[in-house]
């Protein structure tokens, strides 16, 4: 298993002159050795994108993306990392979605595909990122 960022998707679906090479690569190469898996935050980051949930299923199916429940320890964990964030002077003030993210890969043990490598390595250094 292989959990997925946006960001990735999002290069490849918006053709980013400067990422969708990288992005499709990656997803090539990486689908060879591993299930593609999106989760639920994932999932509604990409629907920004989209007018209908028909047509991002669609686009799931089409790149062949599972799509997974975040686990509730990775939930208590992102609730933890958050809380570090703001101990050390995070502004927000509601669990941003990498911390859902990078939680997921955690309790998953499994690699995240990314091109955002900062807060995932400060706050999920335990994480193997697959980044560029």
């Amino acid at each position: 298993m292989l959990l997925v960022d946006t960001n990735v998707l999002v290069d490849v679906l918006e053709d980013d002159r400067d990422w969708a090479e990288w992005s499709i690569g990656q997803l090539r190469a990486q689908s060879q050795v591993h299930e593609l898996v999106i989760n639920l935050v994932i999932y509604a980051e990409l629907s920004l994108a989209f007018e209908t949930v028909e047509a991002l299923d669609a686009v799931v199916d089409q790149m062949r993306l599972t799509l997974a429940e975040v686990p509730r320890p990775a939930l208590f964990l992102a609730g933890k990392a958050f809380l570090q964030y703001r101990r050390s002077g995070g502004r927000k003030s509601n669990v941003l979605p990498d911390f859902f993210i990078g939680a997921h890969a955690a309790a998953s043990r499994c690699p995240l595909l990314t091109r955002d490598v900062q807060r995932y390595r400060t706050y999920f250094p335990t994480v193997e990122l697959i980044a560029p």
